[in-house]
């Protein structure tokens, strides 16, 4: 363990932190003092040899968590993708790198029909989309293979779309949203014969084995837990999970974020939840909020946040609220302004157990000589992030 906590602080370190993987369903990075990383951002056709050469490497690995970090035109035949496309590899030579898709249209590449890079590759299709509207307009009836053909959707694309991103299918997510509403039903006080029919079963033995399945306990046996909401956001630098309960957002994860399962099961134990498909006026807000700030018109978050956790993460988490939009500090620096100048490895595990990124920012601690450190969402993201801070 202590070898993967000497990569958080930096190995001019004596005392090493370690960052915990978080998200629901690290390595020191030197840089040169003449190199001012938050130029970088502006910068829009990649010309350094190293980055080419690291983008290239991500590239023929369809690592995700260059998603939005850069675009790759292909010379021989003018398209440009992201680097998860799953089309044949171009060798090194013929391949140009971008930073933005509007630069990569204006020297004439075209987007590949494969990665589909202008809707990022993870936003969902027209089709899905409107199947998921058909949920909400009646979460308690079903959708089916008739009716989504009626509305000239392809059930087929819509189970594949689902089993990709969501790793359900599309009916398992239509049970969890049944579920979810006739969960809160029970919760206001609603008897569990009429939410059953209510919520479209037509046996109460149907809806007990569905709702015990999804919830983990029987309808009358669960009026104690808590409802997680868990939604989906696209952000510019890839898919995001956010989970919110009642009282606020408790989750904001990149979806490959390591250790994903983990942090689902922590969240639900702490809170003594259940994480169901659906949203509230915290994600909506978060939504609005979000965007605004990739837009670079907003530097400080409203959304209510809930963070379960000890009283000493707690306040090492709401420190890291009070780092400024567009600066940073070291992990001694935050162990310091707690009056715990000696506890740099506690600060720095509080630090790695955050559940909830760009909102408690996390990526705003670097090492103590000020080397980028690890970050669960990774190093290509923690420093575009810094870089959109500094320049907006």
């Amino acid at each position: 363990m202590n070898e993967r906590l000497d990569k958080e602080i930096g190995p001019s370190s004596k005392i090493t932190p370690s960052i915990f993987g978080c998200t629901p369903l690290g390595i020191a990075l030197p840089l040169p003092s003449s190199f001012n990383p938050f130029i970088a951002i502006q910068v829009m056709q990649i010309t350094d040899h190293k980055t080419i050469a690291k983008y290239y490497t991500a590239l023929i690995e369809k690592d995700s968590q260059f998603t939005g970090i850069f675009y790759v035109g292909v010379k021989t035949t003018g398209i440009f993708c992201i680097p998860t496309c799953t089309a044949r590899k171009p060798k090194m030579e013929n391949v140009v790198f971008f930073s933005t898709t509007k630069e990569m249209l204006q020297n004439g590449f075209r987007p590949c029909k494969v990665c589909k890079p202008t809707q990022n590759a993870f936003e969902p299709p027209k089709e899905v989309q409107k199947a998921i509207e058909l949920i909400h307009e009646n979460p308690f009836e079903k959708v089916t293979d008739f009716q989504l053909k009626s509305n000239n959707l392809n059930p087929e694309k819509i189970r594949n779309w689902f089993k990709k991103y969501h790793d359900m299918t599309f009916q398992a997510y239509q049970r969890m949203i049944r579920i979810n509403s006739a969960f809160q039903k029970l919760k206001s006080g609603k008897n569990v014969t009429d939410t059953a029919f209510d919520s479209g079963y037509e046996s109460l033995s149907g809806f007990g084995y569905t709702f015990k399945n999804i919830v983990g306990k029987a309808p009358r046996q669960s009026q104690d837990k808590t409802v997680i909401l868990i939604s989906r956001y696209t952000s510019p630098l890839g898919p995001m999970f956010v989970c919110a309960t009642d009282k606020g957002i408790c989750l904001l994860e990149f979806t490959d974020r390591r250790m994903l399962e983990t942090e689902f099961q922590d969240l639900q134990k702490r809170l003594n939840g259940v994480i169901l498909a659906g949203e509230n006026e915290h994600t909506k807000q978060l939504e609005k909020e979000l965007q605004e700030y990739f837009e670079g018109a907003r530097k400080e978050f409203s959304v209510p946040l809930h963070t379960p956790g000890t009283e000493f993460q707690n306040l090492v988490w709401e420190l890291l609220q009070e780092i400024p939009y567009g600066e940073t500090r070291s992990y001694q620096e935050q162990a310091v302004r707690l009056n715990k100048p000696s506890a740099v490895r506690a600060v720095a595990s509080a630090n790695g157990h955050n559940r909830i990124s760009i909102l408690i920012p996390c990526h705003r601690v670097i090492g103590k000589d000020g080397n980028l450190t690890g970050y669960g969402g990774g190093l290509e993201r923690k420093r575009w992030l810094l870089e959109h801070e500094k320049i907006h």
